[in-house]
């Protein structure tokens, strides 16, 4: 007897995707409300633009889920 894990498989893959996109937005706002806040980060632009290609890179994936699996 086999048990079927695809639906939470693709639950848990959505949701990791989605808190990763939550947890770089949230990134982005402490950028761009309090630059002066993030000492380890002295080069604000670059420090946003790695949050945004998490944000892209976790948004492809959903929509990868999205298409070809259902999500």
């Amino acid at each position: 007897m086999s048990i079927n894990l695809r639906p939470q498989i693709l639950r848990a893959l959505d949701a990791e995707a989605r808190g990763s996109i939550e947890t770089a937005r949230m990134n982005v706002e402490v950028y761009l409300n309090n630059p002066v806040g993030t000492g380890e980060h002295p080069n604000v632009m670059a420090a946003i633009q790695e949050q945004l290609d998490v944000i892209a890179k976790h948004s492809e994936r959903l929509d990868v889920l999205k298409k070809y699996f259902g999500i």
